[in-house]
């Protein structure tokens, strides 16, 4: 019993290091440390976003360091014809999330934006961001959840990473409920219509909207944040 549990400590020991940043992450995203950093001034909500994607950069290093040093037994392998439809499925995914970053505020989303807005106050967390839907989000609402888990499921998972990767998939199936709560809240009935006709995290035959269906709902969403 000690053998076994000796050998599952640092498998556990890396779960528990993906949970606690995953938690860490998703606690500083939400509304209220934000609202917290706004009645500090100024000056921290416009540090904020810079200051939490440093220190999610940061607490990156345990839980990777761990997950590549552990030397355990292999649980999923590609071979054969399979290893060539996952690496061109990997390599899709990656071409489609360079593709992606058009569609998102880059400058907006690493903190920059923020950081040169002295005037930022909007009750004191964020300025507003429209609300954006590019061709890729026409067919999934999460479209770098997507190619992340494609890249993720397609790569071959020793106990460590095939750990990591279950992890990070329950994750982001967690944090994406998550973040759309906020969603709703900014975008109200607009977003809760889109939610309804696209799918979360993996595109789905007949569940997509046409270039002028995202269009009305982009005007719907963006309509209403300015009325």
């Amino acid at each position: 019993m000690e053998d076994v549990l000796g050998s599952a400590g640092p498998y556990l020991g890396l779960v528990a290091l993906w949970a606690a940043y995953f938690a860490v992450h998703s606690l500083l995203a939400a509304r209220r440390p934000k609202a917290w950093a706004a009645r500090q001034g100024p000056a921290a909500v416009r540090v904020y976003r810079l200051a939490y994607n440093g220190l999610a950069v940061l607490l990156l290093v345990p839980p990777l360091w761990l997950t590549f040093t552990l030397d355990g037994p292999m649980v999923l392998q590609w071979s054969g014809p399979a290893w060539w439809l996952a690496q061109g499925a990997a390599l899709l995914a990656l071409a489609g999330f360079v593709a992606s970053l058009r569609a998102y505020d880059m400058e907006h989303f690493l903190g920059l934006r923020q950081w040169r807005a002295p005037e930022i106050t909007n009750g004191g967390v964020e300025p507003w961001e429209p609300m954006r839907l590019s061709g890729f989000h026409r067919h999934v609402r999460h479209p770098w959840y997507f190619f992340g888990l494609v890249i993720l499921w397609t790569r071959n998972l020793d106990l460590a990473l095939f750990l990591t990767a279950l992890t990070i998939t329950v994750y982001l199936v967690i944090g994406s409920r998550l973040e759309e709560r906020k969603l709703m809240e900014t975008y109200g009935d607009a977003y809760r219509a889109y939610r309804q006709r696209v799918p979360g995290l993996f595109p789905l035959p007949g569940r997509r909207l046409t270039r002028a269906q995202a269009e009305e709902l982009v005007r719907r969403a963006n309509g209403e944040e300015d009325a």
